[in-house]
Order: C-alpha cells, then sequence, then structure tokens
C-alpha cells in the first residue's frame, strides 16, 4: 500500500453520542411538556375557583338585597316594595306570591308600621361537591327547563317597627332560608322559609 495515501479518520462510535444527547434532549423535552400542562391545569383550576367565588357572592348580594327589601317594608311603601319583592322570584314562590304576602300586606297597612331593617348576616348553606369549586345543587324540577343552578342561603336580619298608637318600637328578628335560582344569569329567589 502506498504512503501517500491518507489514513481514514477513525470510526465515532455514533450510536453512544446521539444515544447519549438523545436521551437527554427527550428527557427534556418531557419535563417541560409536562411542566406546561402542570401550569395550564393550575391556571385552569384557580380560576375556576376565582369564578366560583365570584358567583357566590352575587348569589349572597341578591338575597341580601331581596331581604332589605321585606324587612324595610312600611304602610307608605308596601305596594311597591311587594311589586319589587315579587319581580325578584320565579317558580312556585311566583306563582304563589300574593297568596303568600296578602295578610301580610294587610298587616302593615292596618298598622301603619314605619319598619327600619338591616341585615346581620348571610351565608350560603352547606355545599358538598365530589370536586371543589362544582356547581351547587341542580334547580328543583320546577326549575329544571330554565333554571341552570340553585344555591341555598341563610339569611339573618333584624326589623325594628314602629307601629302607629304604640309608644314602643318592637324588634323583629328574621332568619331565612332562601333557594337563589339562576335562570338565564338573573339571580332570582324561589323559595322561601322563615326558621324559628
Amino acid at each position: 500500500m502506498p504512503d501517500d495515501q491518507p489514513e481514514p479518520p477513525p470510526a465515532v462510535p455514533s450510536s453512544r453520542a446521539v444515544g447519549g444527547y438523545g436521551i437527554a434532549s427527550a428527557v427534556v423535552a418531557v419535563v417541560a411538556v409536562a411542566a406546561v400542562v402542570i401550569a395550564v391545569l393550575v391556571w385552569q383550576g384557580h380560576r375556576g375557583e376565582l369564578d366560583e367565588r365570584a358567583y357566590r357572592t352575587r348569589v349572597l348580594q341578591a338575597a341580601a338585597d331581596w331581604t332589605g327589601v321585606l324587612v324595610n317594608m312600611n304602610a307608605d311603601t308596601v305596594d311597591r316594595d311587594l311589586t319589587t319583592l315579587h319581580e325578584g322570584t320565579v317558580g312556585q314562590l311566583n306563582a304563589d306570591f300574593e297568596s303568600t304576602v296578602d295578610p301580610f300586606r294587610k298587616l302593615v297597612r292596618t298598622l301603619k308600621a314605619h319598619t327600619t331593617g338591616q341585615i346581620n348576616a348571610v351565608a350560603i348553606e352547606g355545599i358538598h361537591h365530589d370536586q371543589p369549586g362544582g356547581p351547587a345543587s341542580p334547580p328543583p324540577p320546577e326549575l329544571a327547563g330554565f333554571a341552570s343552578r340553585t344555591d341555598t342561603v341563610l339569611v339573618v336580619a333584624t326589623s325594628v317597627s314602629e307601629n302607629a298608637g304604640t309608644d314602643a318600637p318592637q324588634t323583629v328578628r328574621w332568619t331565612l332560608r332562601m333557594d337563589v335560582s339562576d335562570v338565564d344569569g338573573t339571580l332570582l329567589i324561589s323559595r322561601l322559609e322563615p326558621i324559628r
């Protein structure tokens, strides 16, 4: 063999070089994808919790607003207040509203009461879900066609009534359990139950 021919370069074990870098690259890629997936899941969970808290706040506010009208009803405003309350109801409570409140309307007019009320506490009653942040209980059967969800709220309020012809004001403590149903994004009272 002639001396002027160059020697071939030594063979590089390609499987070993590619294998080491390839495995390291694959591990880094898997870790990066897993980190992105975990970050997205954490963000979605956090966002879901924020949305649920905001919704519950709206439910509590709807219950407090409705009860505020009820506990501040006066002889001068009884018709307007009852109309406001009726417009804020849905379902069986809405259907039976007039017969339910007629005795109260007569009493307020007869006594010519001047009432001042305040909300003391509002809370959502027992939220139990399989998954945190999941929806509340489904709406009652009569609302199943048009209410997307129903939450039960407890409201504690106090009102002080001064009746015409009496010297001492009368304090009334209200403890109410009510269902607040979401009907196309509008929160309406679908059940009202005084707690004694």
